[in-house]
This record gives C-alpha cells, structure tokens and sequence, in this order.
C-alpha cells in the first residue's frame, strides 16, 4: 500500500498565514492585536525553547507576546498573583502557563486560576467540561491539532473505529472528546489496557500518544488505517523518533504523520488560532 504523508510543517504554515490575515483585519477595524502571555517557571531548556517558539510565532502572526519567568523557587502565591494581573489586563487575550511546573506548585489550583475564556491552552476544567457536553469554546491545543490534520485528509471520519494510546489530561482524554464530537467510534487505551495490539489492529484512525519510541509495532496496523503519532523521543544517538515504529506502519497505513513535523508544529499553530478566538470573544 502506499501511504501519504499528512504533512503539518505545510498545514500550520496554511494556518498561520491564515491567522495573521484575520489578525490584520482585526486591526484595520480599530481592535488591539491579539496579546498572549506566557509563563515559565524554572530553567528547562527544551521549555525555554517552547517559549521562545511560541513568542516567534506571535510575532510572526502579528500578535503582542509576553514572556514571565521566574526562578524554580518561586511560590504559589506568586504565580497565581501574576495571573491574577493577567487575567485582568485588557492587552491579554491568552495565558499559558508551561508545564510541568515544580512539584511544590499545584498545577490544577495555577489551571483552574486562569480566566476561561483566556485558557488558551484549554486545560480548564470549564473548556474540558465544554467539550465534553460538545458545547467547545477553547479547545485543548494538541487534539484540535489533531483534528485539523484528520480533516487535511479528506477522509470522512464519521462511524470510524479510532483508537486513542494514552490517557493523558493534555491529549489522550480531550482527544477522545474530540473524535466522539466527529462520530467516530472511540476507545481509549492506557497502560492497564489488556490485549493492546487487539484493539490496535481493528482501529480506522490510530492516535499513539504515551512518550515511548516505537511503543506500536508497525504490524498492529490495519491495513489502510490513519496514523497520528504525536510522540517525539530523543534517541541515546540524538535523533527524533515518535510512538509508532514508523517504518513498518507507514507501509500499511494510507495515511501517516512523520516525526518530526507532523503533530508538533500544529500544537503551536493551535494556541494562536485559541488566541485569535480569544481576543474575537473577549472584544465582543
């Protein structure tokens, strides 16, 4: 079978240019640009390389940015302070806060202080809750990423069997809401799941999301299935591979993401999409 990649280098770059026409004609009808305020706490390289992308792509776009960081002592207190501030400054839309945080700080009390409607990393239980009702304002980044690269395909995604790998708050849950939303048929696996590579075999759509090199054999796959890996794991000799073992899946799937360059870009072309959607809310 000969499979096609779903190339979300090119997609998010469609996106973008997209978000930054609709950012120029916000402000030729007088509004603000859209602001964005990112928080990171402690020294993480891989983090402060997140940050930094994300800062890029707001200007990229057009939009305001804000970068806060702070030492990984820092308390609480001081956190939800400064979201406090945030969630009451007009020039911000957006509020991301880059996990994880220190384990002295309560990730669920810092998620659940931010404003809703500034929750542009759709953590918050109120945008969770949404989803969950199929009522979505501010959609969790990486799934709606998800979605958007699902669509790109042309497939019809209604009565399929998707099978989602990993149960995370950040992808494996928001996600399986989001492809109920579509119709599919959904099961979520997760590390106590028993007979994984059964429910792998009879799966339409594939979304491998548990942080382990090549954790799905390429011989699970259906033939003819769609793969979206959304892992990215560095090897001892540097190179970037995702959860599905791509060499022999991209040889049965139809459709399939490569690592890097499928997922990853398109989580951070989400969060501006979310900042744009926030600012629309916010000024009506």
């Amino acid at each position: 079978m000969t499979f096609q990649t779903i190339d979300g280098k090119k997609i998010s770059a469609e996106l973008r240019a997209a978000i930054k026409k609709q950012t120029d004609g916000r402000i030729s009808r007088g509004l603000s640009k859209p602001g964005l305020a990112v928080i990171l706490v402690g020294e993480n390289p891989a983090s402060e390389v997140y940050v930094r992308n994300k800062c890029n792509a707001c200007e990229e776009v057009g939009f305001y940015s804000l970068s806060k960081t702070f030492p990984y002592g820092v308390t609480e207190e001081e956190l939800l302070n400064l979201i406090d501030d945030l969630n009451n400054n007009s020039a911000i839309n957006g509020i991301l806060v880059q996990l994880p945080l220190p384990e002295h700080i309560n990730e669920e009390r810092i998620i659940e202080a931010i404003d809703p409607l500034k929750d542009v990393d759709g953590f918050h239980p109120y945008n969770i809750g949404r989803l969950a009702l199929r009522m979505p304002v501010l959609r969790s980044c990486t799934p709606k990423g998800i979605m958007t690269l699902l669509k790109s395909t042309g497939l019809a995604l209604e009565g399929k069997e998707a099978v989602v790998i990993g149960a995370s708050n950040i992808v494996g849950r928001p996600v399986s809401l989001e492809l109920l939303m579509a119709r599919c048929t959904v099961t979520t696996c997760h590390s106590r799941t028993v007979d994984l590579e059964a429910h792998v075999k009879r799966a339409d759509i594939i979304i491998a999301a548990v942080g382990i090199p090549s954790f799905v054999k390429g011989d699970w796959v259906k033939p003819g299935a769609v793969v979206i890996d959304v892992g990215i794991n560095r090897l001892e000799s540097g190179k970037l591979v995702g959860d599905v073992d791509y060499e022999t899946a991209s040889k049965k799937a139809s459709w399939i993401t490569p690592v890097p360059g499928g997922v990853g870009p398109m989580t951070i072309a989400s969060l501006l999409e979310n900042t744009l959607q926030a600012a629309e809310l916010q000024s009506s």
